[in-house]
């Protein structure tokens, strides 16, 4: 039968190519609902994923690409092995991107104070750079309803390009961490926190970001290097004794309530306990001791201030000592002086920011006489709000907080033990998880001063001069939920009595944007709302996410999957390394480096794309490389062309025949082991191994053994029947192999020759190749058939003869065990080299040698 003739009857395309195969599958994957999650399905034949929401704040990058592709082939390997794929997305589109996103976008700032118009129409975006140095004004609502418009737009193109991807989520699935779900979801939690006492209202330290006016987590904390100055300043000790301390915040010497040293330090053992006056104010401070204090620091004595870092809260705290506070949450030194400080040297810091009052105040302490020498410039780590532009402060503020083990060390060790119970892959990421908890000092901050958010759903009473009670929160019923203080009246109030006395206010705050993530398998898996569903699918089997979240997402929601539910939100969890660009550096758009993928999937192609992508290993960091995407594309267009050949040799007439020539029998040996090798690796997680293993065995497949058989497949008879059987489970074997990494063109070649999906096929397992060969084979019979054609072929090259070249004579040298066991290959080597004639000569060279006679 002719080449031409097989593969009309094959069902195979002429020319066959990559190119539009992306738009045919991915509509007709959606149609036949091929990845839809089955409800149906008992716990044990689930396989759920907690798949991370991305962040809707612009474009997604490279970075995206890398994580989420790792993701989808443990979803597309677990839906082969027989499970029901549970596999959402979600959009994580509230919280402080998103308005940062807004306001660029349109020029607006939210004033709550404004009344909402709904006239108001937004201005076309993007606005001019005028437009975003001067913003706009817009009510609450007004700039609520602009984050909704801005989020649904976004989703519709990460949507789309996740979809040009291959992800095989069930897009029926979708949700929001903004939508009416997320919402009732975690006000649902946080009013169960708090009925258990695990919320709490507090008024202290906080750090605050000024730019964006919000408090600000511990997990959410970054620290950057940045220039300072230590400034020697003279305080007077009893009868006069000089007091230098070096400090590198002067113009919080208003705040000053205290100077501390270490106990054990004998510079300062006699003044413990007695007072000390501040320059410039002469304000009276204690002296006290406290272990936390270094005595190799500066002068080994330093100013405790309300509040110039978390040690300062830590001292404050511990020692009892008074507040003084002078920074306001506009990041400005407060028009008043705190109590016991003189108004007159205040006056000239009032209302000035910090680097003013820095100035200020180290003047004044010049003009005094009480700055010892010259500044003394450094380079010092200053905490940031991870998002944030500018150095955090610590003020005074009423917040929300949730017990997280920083102050209960019971509790702190649950956590420790959940860590524990988790499996981590990779395995060392765990003692990330267990540095943060051992390390936490407080509890989670979870309340913001934010506009685009989950409300927190309390109201407070009025007395009957206007002020809150703070004590006695008023919650709503949970059947109410979602909702929202701001527009809506608490139960046995009406909208009349807001903020008049005797009558009620709402929390002005939302919840931290982690304190809804840290829900996601909640959400997804209809808590309270689906109960059958969520029996279905909770505890959850995988949480994919980045190593760099470990301490905010993954952290979190353990935490609130312990409180609530008292057991591990899921079994494992894998972790994604960084892309880096050319420099090593991190991918991220902060620092302007990004790659956005959709013009790679539309140059190279959705699967060479993802070979990139899945060259990478769990937890590793991976350099950008287009280069490695232009070996995806020539191996996704070699397995097209592979295939059609195979087919053309009548594979798929042959699929439930069995091999019974040793060459066949000893290529599908190795091909047992390669299914062995794979399995093992997807179930560990490491989709690389498997990925390398697959494409080695592929081109050994295509460079040699198909070049071996081709002859005889093109014959008739047994030996015949034999090649095109082994090439048959070959082919739909190494399809599924692939198909995890590459789908699109393995599904492509599986419609031309089986039924169904290649994604929803059985994953192969050594027994069906074993049951394809009539007697065991041995692997090395193939590579030794391989090595003397590879010789045959050096020798034609090295004389600039075409492979098809006749070879007259070819004598075969070697141990006389290696000689009998190329004649079980000899005929196929010889139709493949185009040998007249193959001597074998037993000699004593320790290797096979092929001597070419032309």
């Amino acid at each position: 039968m002719s080449d031409t003739a097989r593969t009309a009857r094959a069902g195979v395309p002429e020319r066959p190519t990559l190119d539009g195969i992306e738009e045919t599958w991915a509509r007709r994957w959606q149609e036949d609902g091929t990845y839809a999650f089955d409800r149906a399905k008992e716990r044990s034949d689930v396989y759920a994923i907690d798949t991370p929401p991305p962040t809707v704040s612009g474009e997604l990058h490279m970075g995206h690409v890398f994580s989420y592709t790792h993701t989808d082939t443990v979803a597309r390997f677990q839906r082969m092995r027989g499970r029901t794929v549970f596999y959402p997305m979600g959009w994580d589109d509230n919280g402080l991107p998103t308005e940062r996103r807004v306001q660029n976008v349109y020029g607006v700032r939210c004033d709550p104070a404004l009344p909402y118009d709904p006239s108001w129409v937004p201005p076309a975006a993007p606005v001019s750079e005028a437009a975003r140095k001067d913003p706009t004004p817009i009510s609450r609502r007004n700039f609520i309803e602009l984050c909704e418009l801005l989020t649904v737009a976004d989703e519709e193109v990460f949507e789309a390009l996740w979809r040009r991807l291959g992800l095989s989520v069930d897009w029926s699935l979708t949700y929001t961490t903004i939508g009416h779900v997320a919402r009732a979801t975690s006000q649902r939690a946080f009013l169960r926190n708090l009925a258990r006492g695990e919320a709490y209202q507090a008024e202290a330290p906080t750090l605050w970001d000024v730019g964006f006016a919000t408090a600000v987590a511990q997990a959410e904390l970054e620290d950057r290097e940045r220039p300072g100055a230590y400034h020697r300043l003279r305080f007077t000790g009893p009868d006069g004794r000089e007091v230098l301390i070096d400090t590198t915040r002067p113009e919080l010497l208003p705040a000053c309530v205290a100077l501390v040293c270490h106990p054990d330090d004998e510079r300062y053992a006699d003044l413990v306990g007695t007072a000390v006056r501040t320059p410039v104010f002469g304000v009276e401070v204690p002296v006290r001791a406290h272990p936390l204090a270094d005595p190799a620091k500066g002068t080994g004595i330093a100013m405790v201030c309300t509040f110039g870092d978390l040690t300062d809260v830590t001292w404050w705290r511990d020692l009892g000592l008074e507040t003084r506070v002078v920074i306001g949450r506009d990041g400005r030194l407060l028009p008043e002086p705190p109590a016991g400080v003189p108004a007159e040297p205040y006056a000239a810091l009032a209302g000035q920011t910090v680097n003013g009052a820095r100035r200020t105040i180290v003047q004044l302490l010049a003009d005094a006489g009480d700055l010892v020498g010259e500044p003394r410039e450094i380079t010092h780590p200053v905490k940031f709000y991870e998002r944030g532009d500018r150095p955090l402060e610590i003020v005074s503020t009423r917040q929300w907080y949730l017990r997280n083990g920083g102050r209960d060390a019971g509790l702190r060790e649950e956590l420790l033990a959940r860590g524990r119970e988790l499996r981590w892959v990779p395995e060392h990421m765990r003692h990330r998880y267990e540095h943060w908890v051992a390390g936490l000092t407080g509890d989670w901050l979870v309340s913001r001063q934010r506009f685009f958010g989950v409300p927190v759903p309390v109201w407070y009473r009025l007395d009957d001069v206007g002020e809150p009670d703070w004590s006695q929160p008023l919650t709503p019923a949970e059947s109410r939920l979602p909702v929202d203080p701001s527009s809506e009246p608490p139960p046995g109030f009406d909208e009349s009595q807001r903020g008049v006395p005797g009558g009620f206010v709402g929390d002005p705050d939302v919840l931290d944007t982690w304190a809804t993530s840290s829900l996601t398998p909640q959400i997804i898996g209809g808590w309270e709302t689906d109960p059958d569903l969520f029996r279905r699918v909770f505890p959850m089997d995988l949480r994919p996410q980045g190593h760099d979240i470990i301490r905010t997402w993954l952290f979190s929601t353990v935490l609130r999957s312990h409180l609530e539910h008292g057991v591990l939100p899921w079994r494992d969890v894998e972790l994604s390394g960084w892309i880096l660009d050319p420099d090593r550096k991190k991918m991220s758009k902060s620092k302007g480096n990004v790659v956005t993928p959709m013009g790679l999937l539309e140059q190279h192609g959705s699967d060479a794309v993802r070979y990139w992508a899945a060259s990478g290993k769990p937890g590793m960091d991976l350099a950008f490389d287009p280069a490695q995407i232009k070996v995806g594309r020539r191996l996704a267009t070699k397995l097209l062309n592979a295939s059609r050949f195979a087919l053309g040799l009548g594979a798929a007439d042959a699929l439930r025949a069995a091999a019974t020539e040793p060459l066949d029998t000893a290529m599908l040996a190795e091909l047992s082991g390669l299914v062995a090798t794979a399995t093992t690796a997807f179930d560990g997680y490491d989709h690389t191994a498997a990925l390398q293993a697959t494409e080695s065995f592929f081109w050994r497949f295509c460079d040699d053994y198909i070049e071996l058989v081709k002859e005889r497949a093109y014959g008739t008879g047994p030996g015949a029947d034999s090649a095109r059987a082994a090439l048959a489970t070959a082919l739909s074997v190494q399809l599924r192999l692939f198909a995890p990494m590459l789908p699109y063109v393995t599904e492509e070649v599986w419609s031309w020759w089986r039924y169904g999906s290649v994604h929803r096929s059985t994953w192969p397992t050594t027994y069906e190749v074993g049951r394809a060969v009539q007697a065991p084979g041995d692997p090395e019979l193939l590579r030794l058939a391989a090595d003397a054609l590879s010789q045959v072929r050096r020798a034609k090259s090295e004389r600039k003869l075409s492979m098809k070249a006749e070879v007259p004579l070819a004598e075969a040298l070697g141990p006389a065990a290696l000689l009998d066991q190329l004649t079980l290959v000899a005929d196929d080597l010889r139709a493949a080299g185009r040998i007249a004639k193959l001597d074998l000569l037993p000699d004593r060279t320790p290797e096979l040698v092929i001597a070419c006679a032309f």
